[in-house]
């Protein structure tokens, strides 16, 4: 997981939240990457996010929230109102009266927006809700309400958060690009912290790059050395094909080419029609020729 951090001053569950994700660093771990401290102005409003999770197939809106009071038991999480301990109100650090899963779903619908604006809305935006009990605290959680697009986890266990990132990409197929991060960095001037093309890609985000989405950035002469050297091993592939023919435009695989991590079946059933339709041109001109040849050849 790639962690970039705008603004190292946060809360004490912000900190827990940044110290958690920079150990996400194995293979079994979750990968893509994380903005903290982050924020986006849509609706006449700013609205600050503790954090943005990208992976390759989700965006998830982290509420980091840490319990102020000693508390023991079950703590109830209603879909409204505020949220309790037996009878016991449950305070949070910033003493903001919203509850932290008003907070993470007006954040949530909110990048939504902002990102459907720009085109990137046909992407479903998830929101969790951290919550940072004290020390030596007994908590366990009780959701009272099912939506798959919102969940509390309890910090408790730095294991719990990274297993709801872990079994949420197991849930959907890789869908976010290099550049559609790259295209929300900009747009969340959050350019400085956009990572090079190859850190991207490593992590599991659907190429190909427009590298002039990194220019302006710091990463840009990074990105340019980076396309360089994909063109030259292209031209190095290339010339090791021994019969490699650059196919016209008309080809079959140019009008309706493969698509990566797409199965179309109409643009397969259009490429395989195509090739017997030139197929059978192919062979009624060479008929056609020899017939002629027969019909008015000298004898």
């Amino acid at each position: 997981m790639l962690v970039r951090v705008q603004n190292t001053a946060g809360t004490h569950a912000e900190k827990v939240l940044i110290d958690w994700l920079r150990t996400w660093k194995g293979s079994a771990d979750p990968h893509g990457v994380a903005t903290v401290n982050c924020s986006v102005f849509h609706g006449d409003r700013l609205h600050s996010f503790d954090a943005v999770v990208w992976t390759p197939s989700s965006c998830v809106v982290v509420e980091a929230e840490a319990i102020v009071e000693q508390a023991d038991g079950e703590l109830e999480v209603p879909l409204n109102g505020p949220w309790r301990v037996g009878d016991k109100l449950i305070n949070f650090e910033g003493g903001d009266k919203r509850t932290p899963l008003d907070k993470s779903r007006e954040h949530t619908y909110a990048l939504q927006d902002w990102l459907a604006n720009r085109g990137l809305g046909q992407r479903v935006v998830h929101g969790v809700v951290l919550v940072i009990p004290p020390p030596n605290s007994k908590i366990q959680v009780r959701q009272m309400w099912s939506d798959p697009s919102f969940e509390v986890c309890l910090g408790d266990d730095p294991r719990r958060l990274r297993d709801y990132f872990t079994n949420l990409s197991s849930r959907g197929r890789p869908q976010w690009s290099a550049n559609d991060v790259a295209f929300a960095f900009r747009g969340m001037n959050l350019l400085p912290y956009l990572p090079a093309p190859q850190d991207l890609l490593n992590e599991g985000f659907l190429g190909p790059v427009d590298i002039t989405l990194w220019h302006g950035g710091p990463q840009q002469a990074q990105a340019e050395a980076w396309a360089e050297e994909q063109a030259r091993l292209e031209q190095e592939v290339a010339a090791d094909r021994p019969l490699h023919v650059n196919l016209p435009w008309f080809a079959p695989s140019k009008l309706y080419p493969r698509e990566s991590g797409d199965v179309s079946f109409g643009r397969g059933f259009m490429r395989v029609m195509l090739t017997i339709g030139m197929i059978v041109v192919v062979l009624w001109i060479i008929w056609f020729v020899f017939a002629a040849a027969i019909q008015y050849g000298p004898l």
